[in-house]
């Protein structure tokens, strides 16, 4: 081979090697991971992101700092999520509402898309819903209050934790396969719906598993019935709602789950997805999961990816045939 073909050759081949390493950059290593959490410090998805970016940091050997980022309903810092650099150094604590559901009901104030500005990277956790009374109730089951919601059309009152939750739209979505309309009573957090709901201040109340279950081992509320499919552990003598007729396919939980600004490395959203699952291995953090019936996450970040879009869909449609706005 002749030297100047030689040289030719070896510096295309350098080239070509360089690109390949760009294309496929190593784990981002050079400085901490920032997981935004589009919350307030002290509160459930505060708590399970700390203990999740504990762990994934004692898994990756990078130290993993939360960004609590509060206001608009998770909304602010679902945005600074949006606009963060994608170069994996920036993760976002996706939870359903802000996430994936507020584009629908407030689209004047939402300026994120979930499909268009963020990478699936995975899903941490699922929280099934359930459905709560207060002390003086005169009701013992889900059946009994739709009977009484029948034949007194928008005096039954019923407590979430805000506008546009999961929370809501599951609960609009069962009243439209009742054929009864309640009145719902929008807070600005869970803790004081629950508040109420013990003082019978509203007639029922529905509240994430890990919110619900104190309430009921405590006796302070009145269980009727939860979200999903199949009963809960903790909480067994609770009816899943897909017990009662016509109900069979309306399972709705909260979910969370991590994502990262959109066009982030391919490589990095492999590599997290992969610690991730393995975190969510961990027999202590399944453990304390356990505790609040919270279900750990699995399955790569496409599959994460095809969920969220199907969630999305069922959300429009609730939100649009409930008209719910802000």
């Amino acid at each position: 081979m002749p030297n100047t073909f030689r040289r030719a050759f070896l510096a295309a081949a350098l080239g070509l090697a360089a690109t390949g390493s760009h294309a496929q950059p190593a784990w981002p290593m050079a400085k901490p991971i920032t997981l935004i959490v589009p919350f307030t410090a002290g509160g459930g998805v505060d708590g399970i992101a700390r203990l999740f970016a504990q762990k994934l940091g004692e898994q990756i050997g990078q130290s993993v700092v939360i960004d609590n980022v509060g206001g608009g309903g998770g909304i602010i810092g679902t945005q600074k999520a949006a606009n963060a650099a994608p170069d994996g150094y920036t993760i976002l604590m996706a939870v359903d509402s802000p996430a994936a559901i507020a584009q629908y009901v407030n689209p004047q104030a939402v300026k994120y898309s979930t499909q268009r500005d963020f990478a699936p990277v995975g899903m941490l956790a699922i929280q099934p819903l359930v459905i709560v009374g207060r002390p003086g109730l005169n009701a013992s089951s889900l059946k009994e209050v739709i009977a009484q919601a029948k034949a007194n059309p928008g005096k039954i009152s019923y407590a979430t934790s805000g506008i546009g939750t999961v929370l809501h739209l599951a609960m609009e979505r069962y009243q439209q396969q009742a054929g009864i309309k309640l009145l719902h009573v929008p807070y600005r957090g869970g803790a004081q719906a629950i508040a109420d709901l013990i003082g019978n201040q509203v007639d029922l109340a529905i509240l994430t598993s890990g919110s619900a279950i104190p309430q009921i081992t405590s006796k302070k509320v009145k269980p009727l019935a939860m979200s999903d499919a199949h009963r809960l552990a903790g909480i067994p003598e609770v009816p899943s709602i897909t017990e009662l007729p016509g109900f069979k396919n309306l399972a709705m939980n909260s979910w969370i789950g991590i994502f990262a600004p959109a066009k982030a490395p391919a490589a990095v959203i492999e590599k997290l997805n992969q610690e991730m699952n393995k975190v969510l291995q961990q027999p202590d953090l399944r453990a304390k999961f356990a505790e609040l019936a919270i279900v750990p996450g699995n399955g790569t970040a496409a599959q994460f990816g095809s969920f969220v879009k199907n969630e999305q869909a069922r959300y429009e449609k609730i939100v649009r045939d409930a008209d719910i706005h802000e």
